[in-house]
């Protein structure tokens, strides 16, 4: 009998099957009892009924035989809650099930348990909405999972699921897995299908999942992957990408280490435990370190208020009339995207984008591989809104009701003053950037990746007072398959984790004998 989840990875909980040590059936009902039982608040939507039909008919030949998965809340699946994790959509059921999920579930074989928790609309890098209210990291409960796919990997660090789906739109994968010890693989931009509504923009989604290996996200992309008609950006499918694990020789390739990039401050200890972690890569790999500096745009204003304007159609005339429902942070920047946005932002942020890509394309002639850290310190608290530490002035703007009139009131004159002088918003925003750089530095250090299109992982590194933190890992783009073998080899050399250390405590502590 089995009594608590599997706490090794997906493809060993699939070789388990097929020797007949456990049954999926067996696995799926530790699963469910373990989620009932936990504190985390990783899961949204649970459906028992449909995943012990899935698990009774399941062939463990299959990538994912029999394997319970958690799905983000951000991807439809059909019958089941289409919320975006917003109170606005409660309700809302999905008429469809997306590509990418189909995929997991019909080609790989995997047993979806539910929907876990996301950000609103996944816009915020943190576990906490009005819908779902908070989700705990495993690793600390009080702590955030981050975002937007925090509810996956706090289901995967918190030894409720092995592996869960994840999608990645400013560092939306690599965030989470960095705050709670998982890998988190964000491909280059179409490699897995965001079918069959997959709008252009923002133009930076990458879906995939959150791993406590290597090779079960390799599996993952072996499944998922693949070029979908309804996507018209999703590339072909190599395949071959467990099977190839290990094959690139990693001795001589040339590796910058750059702590933060993009300007964005690191808590104390990140930067000493980052460059600790790549020395002795570099030197078990034989790389070679190049010392270069890369000089970026801050993209984070001008790209975020621009990507606001997608949510302007899904919201229609809900909008701005029940504000009130939405997270205050979206809520407070669709105010400063309608008041300051137009097309000298526009122009702007396109600019930006262009300096970017060349500035990432001249380092990538110099190097191979870039490493940075993937989040500024490790998780912060798992009740606030932004990861800034200091009182902020949307904190203030959100404080009561009479804060948020005079909010409102400022926002419309702004709105007449861009009418009269359309270049002022640019200069405000950049004061903005300048008084308050916290507040632009949400996801500042993977957000590059999204922009460019290149591939990127978050590697489990080591801790800082006693949390996890990401070693982040930049290549070129459709250099997938090297990503995945230095991931590999830090797996295989050094080893990390494969769940929280409170939840094997505790599964020990629990065990028979």
């Amino acid at each position: 009998m089995t009594d608590t989840p599997w706490l090794d990875d997906a493809c060993s909980l699939v070789d388990a099957f097929r020797a007949g040590e456990r049954s999926p059936k067996e696995e799926l009902r530790a699963t469910l009892d373990a989620i009932e039982r936990s504190d985390l608040n990783c899961f949204s939507h649970l459906d028992p009924e449909r995943a012990f039909a899935a698990a009774d008919s399941a062939d463990i030949t299959q990538p994912f035989g029999g394997v319970p998965v958690g799905i983000k809340e951000l991807e439809a699946v059909e019958g089941w809650p289409d919320t975006g994790g917003s109170l606005l959509f409660k309700d809302r059921i999905a008429s469809y099930t997306s590509e990418a999920t189909r995929r997991f579930i019909e080609d790989g074989g995997a047993v979806p348990v539910g929907l876990t928790t996301a950000s609103e609309f996944g816009g915020l890098n943190v576990s906490i909405t009005k819908l779902n209210g908070v989700t705990h990291n495993p690793w600390r409960h009080g702590r955030t999972a981050g975002g937007s796919s925090g509810g996956s990997a706090s289901a995967v660090a918190g030894g409720l699921v092995s592996i869960a789906s994840g999608g990645d739109g400013g560092g939306s994968i690599r965030i989470p897995a960095g705050y709670n010890g998982l890998l988190g693989m964000k491909g280059t931009y179409g490699r897995v299908s965001r079918g069959p509504h997959a709008a252009f923009r923002p133009g930076t989604v990458v879906l995939g999942c959150l791993a406590r290996s290597v090779r079960d996200a390799a599996r993952h992309f072996d499944v998922c992957a693949g070029v979908d008609p309804r996507d018209p950006w999703s590339l072909p499918n190599p395949g071959g990408w467990e099977q190839g694990l290990g094959s690139t020789d990693l001795k001589g390739k040339r590796v910058a280490v750059l702590p933060s990039i993009a300007g964005v401050r690191l808590d104390a200890g990140v930067e000493e435990d980052l460059r600790a972690r790549t020395s002795e890569l570099i030197a078990a790999a034989g790389m070679v370190e190049v010392d270069l500096t890369l000089e970026l745009p801050n993209l984070a204003a001008q790209w975020a208020m621009g990507n606001l304007s997608t949510l302007l159609p899904e919201l229609a005339r809900m909008w701005p009339k029940r504000a009130g429902e939405l997270t205050d942070e979206i809520a407070l920047g669709l105010r400063i995207a309608e008041s300051m946005y137009n097309l000298h932002v526009a122009a702007v942020a396109e600019a930006q984008r262009i300096e970017a890509n060349q500035a990432m394309a001249d380092t990538f002639e110099q190097v191979d591989f870039i490493i940075s850290a993937t989040n500024p310190g490790p998780a912060f608290a798992a009740d606030a809104t932004n990861s800034s530490p200091t009182d902020t002035f949307i904190d203030r703007a959100k404080d009561s009701e009479v804060a948020k009139v005079a909010f409102r009131g400022i926002m419309a004159s702004l709105r007449m003053v861009n009418g009269a002088f359309p270049r002022a918003s640019n200069a405000m925003i950049d004061a903005v950037v300048e008084k308050v750089p916290d507040l632009v530095t949400m996801g500042g250090l993977t957000i590059i990746s999204n922009i460019y299109g290149n591939p990127a992982v978050s590697i489990p590194g080591g801790t800082v007072d006693g949390l996890p933190v990401g070693m982040q890992v930049l290549a070129r783009h459709h250099r997938d398959a090297e990503l995945f073998d230095v991931a590999h080899f830090v797996e295989r050399e050094f080893g990390w984790p494969k769940v929280a250390p409170s939840v094997a405590v505790e599964r020990l502590a629990t065990a028979p004998g």
